[in-house]
C-alpha cells in the first residue's frame, strides 16, 4: 500500500473523494459513558443495552458509516492527528476535537471508543469507563480474525471503493486507518496485523485501560455477566426484559451485505458516467482530428 503520508493521499481525500463538511454536532448533554473493549467483545449488545437503560444515543462504531449526513472523513483527520502528528509527540485531545463528531452522544462503545481510548478518557474525565472484554482471549482471536481482518479479502468494497465517495470513506477509514493503526499495521495488511499482533495488541490495550482509570471510575464487564453489574456500575435499575445479545458472526455478514447494497448504485452510476465522459471525449477527439484534416486536404 502507498505509506499513508504519501502526497497522493492528500490530494485523494481533500480533492477526488472530499465530500461536503458534515454540520458540527453540539454538545447539550454529558457524555456519560465510555465503553473501551475492542471490537468482537460485546459492543453492539453493550450498545443496545445502554440504549435500555435510557443513553439516548449510544454511538458505535457502525454509525461511522452508516449515519447520513457521513463523518468518516472527520474520523480520518483525527486518525491522522493521532498517528502522524508532530514530531515532538506531543499530540493532545480535546472535547473540541471529539464534540463536533459525537457530541449528539451519552455513550460511545466500538471502534471510534477503542481506537481513542486513551484520548477520550483524557478529553472526558467524568465519564465512567466500561472495559467490556470476551473471557476467552482464543475465542475472541478467531471471532475478530474471521471478521474484521477478512476486510481485505472484500474485493466487491474495495473496487467500488474508488468508484463511490461515500465506500472510498468507509474503506479509507477502517482499512487504511482505525484497524491498521488499532492492531499496529500501519502499512495496511489489516489481516496480518490483526492475527499476528491481536492477541498482544488486546493485553496491551486492557493494561493501558487499567493503568488510566481511577478503580472507581472503572467496570471490567462482559457479556456473561449481563444486566447485574453493569446496572450496579451505573446506577441504574435491572431492566425486566433480557440482556440483549446481537451481531454474531453471521450478523456480521449482514452488515457486509447491507453495505454492498448500499453502494453499489452509486458505484455504477458514478461508472456510467465516467465511460460516457470518456465516450465523449473520444468523439470529440475524433471530430476534431477529422476536421484537421479536412482543412489539410
Amino acid at each position: 500500500m502507498v505509506p499513508l503520508s504519501n502526497p497522493i493521499w492528500y490530494i485523494l481525500e481533500n480533492y477526488i473523494y472530499a465530500l461536503p463538511p458534515p454540520p458540527p454536532r453540539i454538545r447539550t448533554k454529558p457524555l456519560e459513558v465510555i465503553c473501551v473493549g475492542l471490537p468482537r467483545s460485546g459492543t453492539e449488545s453493550l450498545q443496545h443495552a445502554l440504549l435500555t437503560l435510557g443513553y439516548d444515543h449510544t454511538y458505535h462504531g457502525w454509525d461511522i458509516i452508516y449515519e447520513e449526513p457521513n463523518y468518516a472523513q472527520e474520523w480520518v483527520k483525527l486518525c491522522r492527528k493521532k498517528w502522524f502528528g508532530p514530531p515532538s509527540g506531543r499530540t493532545t485531545f480535546t472535547p473540541l476535537d471529539f464534540d463536533p463528531l459525537i457530541g449528539h452522544s451519552t455513550a460511545l462503545t466500538d471502534a471510534a471508543a477503542s481506537v481513542f481510548a486513551a484520548e477520550l478518557i483524557q478529553a472526558y474525565p467524568s465519564a465512567k469507563v466500561i472495559l467490556n472484554h470476551r473471557p476467552d482471549e482464543d475465542a475472541w482471536h478467531n471471532s475478530i480474525s474471521t471478521t474484521i481482518a477478512r476486510g481485505e479479502s472484500l474485493w466487491h468494497l474495495w473496487l467500488m471503493s474508488w468508484t463511490s465517495g461515500p465506500c472510498f470513506w468507509s474503506w479509507h477509514v477502517y482499512l487504511r486507518f482505525m484497524w491498521p493503526g488499532l492492531f499496529r499495521c500501519l502499512d495496511g495488511n489489516v489481516e496480518r496485523g490483526v492475527k499476528g499482533n491481536g492477541r498482544w495488541v488486546a493485553r496491551e490495550h486492557y493494561a493501558m485501560v487499567r493503568g488510566l482509570v481511577p478503580k472507581e471510575r472503572l467496570l471490567e464487564w462482559s457479556v456473561e455477566d449481563g444486566w447485574g453489574r453493569l446496572c450496579e456500575f451505573l446506577e441504574k435499575e435491572v431492566p425486566k426484559e433480557e440482556f440483549p445479545h446481537v451481531n454474531a458472526a453471521k450478523g456480521w455478514v449482514g452488515h457486509e451485505r447491507r453495505l454492498a447494497r448500499r453502494y453499489i448504485l452509486g458505484a455504477l452510476r458514478n461508472v456510467g458516467v465516467g465511460v460516457a465522459v470518456v465516450v465523449g471525449l473520444w468523439y470529440l477527439c475524433k471530430e476534431i482530428l477529422g476536421l484537421r484534416v479536412m482543412m489539410v486536404v
